[in-house]
């Protein structure tokens, strides 16, 4: 399982998951799986940083590699 900081950024934002999860056109259940710290794709995290309104070279401040 990887850590990431989905979650605490979402929050911060004061952004709901189903909100998350419509900016990145993904579930909210899969939402809940990343933010429990499953794993996912590299698609999936690429539509969560930029939803979050990320630009792809900041990826480890969401995604902390293993």
């Amino acid at each position: 399982m990887g850590r990431n900081n989905v979650r605490k950024i979402r929050e911060s934002k004061m952004m709901s998951k189903a909100e998350l999860a419509r900016k990145a056109n993904v579930t909210v259940q899969t939402i809940i799986r990343i933010e429990k710290g499953n794993i996912c794709r590299l698609d999936t995290k690429r539509k969560i940083i930029m939803a979050l309104g990320y630009r792809l070279n900041e990826r480890e401040k969401i995604f902390c590699e293993d």
